[in-house]
């Protein structure tokens, strides 16, 4: 085998990973809404059991004072303390880091 298409080999595969890439963030740029929600259970679970939890499927616009992104909104309520305690929480659909939390 000739290095020259040795080398034509390897910029094909590139090219095509890189048009594969990019397609699939057009089709779906955003980190599923379940798995959102199992992260965020995650990090609650940490602190104390959850007693339930839900999340909207779709996504709304969140401005946060500069500039508005696209996120999936949600809560979750556990018992700490013996006090049940509940939260509402938006979490940023292309990252599914949350965004604004608050006790309610």
């Amino acid at each position: 085998m000739k290095l020259r298409d040795f080398l034509i080999g390897v910029a094909t595969g590139l090219a095509a990973a890189i048009v594969i890439k990019e397609t699939a963030e057009r089709i779906s740029p955003f980190v599923p809404a379940n798995q959102v929600l199992n992260n965020v259970k995650a990090q609650f679970k940490k602190e104390a059991p959850i007693d339930g939890s839900w999340i909207y499927m779709k996504t709304e616009d969140f401005y946060n004072g500069v500039t508005s992104i696209p996120v999936y909104k949600g809560g979750i309520s556990r018992l700490n303390n013996g006090e049940m305690e509940s939260f509402e929480f938006a979490a940023d659909a292309r990252s599914g880091v949350i965004v604004d939390l608050k006790r309610i």
